[in-house]
Order: structure tokens, then C-alpha cells, then sequence
């Protein structure tokens, strides 16, 4: 596999992925990802794809995983059924990720809350524009 540094030295945050490259990269930082559906296929929306996901996402993503040094289950990605939009899920910008007491806290310490969403989820922003929307069972978030 391609070290993900080589990558990120060579190739702009839009290039996009293939879901087995971005699942290598995620387990390769220690992350793992899961599936309602226990699938990977884009056009269900019971499954969690990560096929056309940018290369700055995953990059992002793996840097929370590092600095916050918390454990990071990635449950949604680009498939099916999430809102559209340039910066969408669809569109490689978006991850969702579980709950749990370190990364929750972790994100709550480090970031500012800043609004709340419309559906009511308290809205954090860090400092490289990153927004966490803490939804009833995980996290979205939006890496620009």
C-alpha cells in the first residue's frame, strides 16, 4: 500500500479514492469503518462506502485520529441517502463517525461551538474550518 504522506506530498486534497485504498488507509492509522448494511456498495444507503472519497478527507480524518488519540469507527461516507450538496457526503467532503467519551470529548474541549443546526445538532468549528455536527448517534463532519 501507498503511504499516505506520499500521497498527500504528491496529490491535491480533491483527487478522490477508491474504497479499498481509503479502507487501507483508515486501517492502516488504526480506524476502522462499519456498516449497517454490511456492505460497501455506493448506491445503498445501508452501507457505508468510501468509494470517491477525497484523498483531504481521509488525510483529515486520520489526523483526528492522530491528535486526538481516540478511537474513530467511520459509519457513513459517500453512499446513497445522505442530503446532496457541493459539500456533501456524496461529494467526498463528509464523514460520519460513532460516539464515544474520548472522541466526544475530545472535540467538545478542542473546538468552539459556534451555532446549532436546524435538526438541533450543536454545530463545532476548528481553526482549519472543519465542522462537527454532534447528531444523536454520531458525528458529521465536514472537511473542507
Amino acid at each position: 500500500m501507498a503511504d499516505l504522506d506520499q500521497v498527500r506530498a504528491r496529490n491535491a486534497p480533491m483527487v478522490r479514492m477508491s474504497h479499498d485504498l481509503a479502507a487501507g488507509f483508515l486501517e492502516e492509522a488504526g480506524m476502522r469503518y462499519k456498516s449497517s448494511g454490511h456492505c460497501t456498495d455506493r448506491r445503498i444507503f445501508t452501507c457505508t462506502s468510501l468509494e470517491r472519497v477525497r484523498t483531504g478527507t481521509i488525510n483529515r480524518i486520520v489526523d483526528l485520529k492522530r491528535e486526538s488519540g481516540c478511537p474513530i469507527t467511520v459509519t457513513g461516507g459517500t453512499e446513497a441517502g445522505h442530503a446532496p450538496g457541493r459539500y456533501s457526503h456524496g461529494a467526498g467532503y463528509k464523514l460520519d463517525i460513532s460516539h464515544n467519551r474520548c472522541i466526544d470529548r475530545y472535540i467538545t474541549d478542542h473546538y468552539r461551538q459556534t451555532r446549532t443546526r436546524g435538526d438541533g445538532s450543536p454545530l463545532y468549528r476548528s481553526d482549519a474550518g472543519t465542522i462537527f455536527a454532534d447528531e444523536s448517534d454520531h458525528w458529521d463532519i465536514l472537511f473542507r
